[in-house]
């Protein structure tokens, strides 16, 4: 038997990641990809496989260490060692958190993890392909044990405090940790930026100082009725269930989407009459091949060709910078919404423009097929300029996707119906798949909604177009 290290593998853009969870102790027998530890990030929740089979030594770190890639999280005793690498030191416990405060500091949600983008998300009545339990996309971390929803008061605390904050995403999210309101926070970094010492040393003054008495609102702001408490076991039996991780760092990001967005809804029927029949004609051609097209390819084909055409569809606000910003994408990666028994993920398809039907169709399979297995890496839910939400298996015949921020738009397709359409001199049966494009009306108005949701309609209907 032979010792090794257990190292942090690569975990995308991230860094100084808090540890969540410990599943196993010392003495613990594990296989190959068990999870040993879970991450949360400010947009992602990941475990740490095991990379060997074997026996667990030790664990260096507990819940609440940060940690970032190739940081050493304990050792393992395994049968073969392999080609040694360099270890690194683990990382370093964070300086104990401050009690929220009570006096003088708006409550704000919980820490981020979004959805990123990513999350989350993202469609409230969407599912597609199958996917995983790695992540959602919000702005939500729950203290350990704990399960704490935001309620839409506290999601809209931290944007109506007056001026705009300019603090990095885990500035923010400590911030939240904390229940502070960056916009009270006096700033001495570069350009105005909030560090740490900035919130430190307001959380500090807030507890010195005496408690203030509650400001009105006036009408300027979301001043909402707290949430009901109700002791439902008065009114009959009842079985608590305990929320799955992908729920609870869903529900602030979506709240969040939903109350911040002006979000308008465009509905359209496409006729995929031809299109359906051609699916089909492939696949029983290249059966024996493996080959099997889904309608979700061809809609992320025409979506691509669409953003194209439609660049505004592409684009996403900087709201954080000095001048906001439309901020235009010059890649066009396709997140899908997929549901799994804890809720849903997006799942994205890089440079899906410069792949063919075929391809997408491979692709949308092994992201499902990782998403199921729990595989799911950050990078592969990280970066989409649109998503798309399928409930087409399940039925229904349309609603109305919310948006997954930082992106302008989603579209929702609904399942197809066999109607009868008038060519004109008679009804002709004709496959019709409803679409249901929700846009952010800050960037995208009607005429141009309705423009974009018509085209991809007619590429649907003849796929000849998308060579145009």
């Amino acid at each position: 038997m032979s010792t090794i290290n257990i190292e942090v593998p690569d975990i995308g853009d991230f860094s100084d990641v808090p540890v969540i969870e410990v599943m196993v102790k010392p003495g613990d027998r594990v296989e190959a990809d068990a999870p040993l530890v879970s991450l949360e990030s400010d947009k992602a929740t990941m475990d740490i496989p095991a990379p060997h089979a074997g026996v667990i030594g030790q664990i260096t770190v507990k819940v609440g260490d940060r940690v970032s890639q190739g940081s050493v999280i304990g050792t393992m005793e395994v049968g073969e060692a392999p080609a040694a690498a360099p270890a690194a030191a683990p990382a370093p416990s964070p300086a104990p958190t401050p009690a929220p405060v009570a006096a003088a500091v708006t409550p704000a949600p919980s820490a981020a993890v979004a959805a990123a983008q990513v999350a989350a998300p993202v469609a409230a009545a969407g599912a597609a392909p199958a996917a995983t339990t790695q992540s959602a996309r919000g702005d939500y971390t729950p203290a350990a044990g704990a399960v704490a929803l935001p309620s839409a008061a506290d999601i809209a605390a931290e944007l109506v405090g007056g001026k705009k904050a300019h603090a990095s995403p885990s500035m923010r999210a400590y911030a939240r940790e904390l229940g502070v309101d960056l916009a009270r926070v006096k700033a001495s970094g570069p350009k105005g930026r909030i560090t740490r010492e900035d919130i430190n040393a307001f959380v500090k003054g807030a507890l010195q100082a005496p408690a203030a008495a509650p400001v009105a609102t006036g009408g300027g702001g979301l001043d909402l009725l707290p949430w009901p408490k109700v002791d439902f076991t008065k009114f009959g039996d009842i079985e608590r269930k305990p929320l799955s991780r992908i729920r609870k760092l869903s529900a602030a990001n979506l709240a969040r989407n939903w109350a911040m967005i002006p979000a308008v809804t465009y509905h359209e029927d496409a006729d995929v009459t031809e299109l359906e029949a051609f699916r089909q004609q492939i696949n029983a051609e290249q059966a024996k091949a493996g080959v099997k097209l889904t309608m979700l390819a061809f809609i992320i084909r025409a979506v691509c060709s669409a953003l194209k055409k439609f660049p505004e569809f592409n684009s996403s606000i900087d709201l954080q910078a000095e001048e906001p910003a439309l901020i235009m994408k010059q890649y066009c990666h396709i997140g899908f919404a997929a549901d799994t028994p804890g809720g849903l993920v997006v799942p994205v398809i890089r440079d899906a423009d410069k792949k063919g039907v075929a391809q997408l169709a491979a692709e949308c399979g092994e992201l499902a097929a990782k998403a199921r297995d729990g595989k799911l890496s950050a990078a592969e839910m990280q970066g989409a300029c649109f998503t798309i939400s399928s409930v087409g298996g399940l039925g229904g015949t349309g609603f109305a996707p919310i948006i997954n921020a930082p992106e302008v738009a989603i579209l929702g397709v609904s399942r197809t119906t066999m109607k009868p359409v008038w060519d004109g001199s008679a009804f002709q049966p004709r496959l019709i798949l409803p679409l249901s494009l929700t846009a952010d009306h800050r960037v995208i108005d009607g005429a141009a909604a309705t423009r974009f949701n018509a085209h991809v309609a007619a590429l649907l209907a003849d796929m000849r177009r998308v060579l145009m």
